[in-house]
């Protein structure tokens, strides 16, 4: 079995379920994944970290940092960071706060980010695309560039298109219909 099979392996059998359900965007479905289930995990992290910096190099991105809206992207973004220190290519990960605080310094984004930084956003599940799009705005409003986007799970649901009509490249290391046929 290939890592990318053992990934959705886990993914099908720790983070998949058949039913009713109501999604973060409001929309109903049959099929829900907690992403986190495996993402959490340390088989998941293995896997994760290296299989995303392997797609991040398989586009020709070269990201100083990766990060995206918590709570989803941080086990993605810190298990592809840990690879990177592993692989001898450092990226930094970061977390995008859905509000900023209000104490403190106030920070909407979180961690080693820089202005400077050229990033990947980190998505655990796209739907809709609106995590993965709210985080490309915060981060580029403190003046990073965003180089795409790379997502533990696209749920083929027309997010990836939305995501990708503002300009950004979407890479997934899973579908959802791949999860669903090893569900069977």
């Amino acid at each position: 079995m290939t890592k990318h099979e053992e990934l959705v392996e886990l993914l099908a059998t720790r983070s998949a379920r058949l039913g009713e359900f109501t999604l973060a965007s409001g929309a109903r479905s049959n099929l829900y994944i907690d992403a986190r289930m495996t993402a959490m995990s340390p088989e998941g992290l293995a896997l994760i970290g290296p299989l995303g910096l392997a797609e991040i190099a398989k586009v020709y991105w070269t990201p100083d940092s990766v990060g995206g809206l918590t709570l989803g992207a941080d086990p993605v973004s810190y298990a592809i960071a840990y690879a990177s220190a592993l692989a001898e290519s450092p990226i930094r990960a970061f977390t995008v706060r859905k509000e900023a605080k209000t104490h403190g310094t106030g920070k909407l984004i979180e961690g080693p980010f820089l202005p400077t930084d050229q990033v990947v956003v980190i998505e655990d599940v796209i739907t809709t695309g609106g995590s993965a799009l709210k985080a490309i705005s915060a981060i580029k409003s403190a003046g990073a560039t965003v180089i795409g986007v790379l997502s533990l799970v696209d749920r083929e649901e027309g997010g990836r298109e939305r995501i990708e009509a503002e300009g950004f490249l979407v890479r997934s290391l899973a579908v959802a219909t791949e999860i669903i046929e090893r569900m069977r």
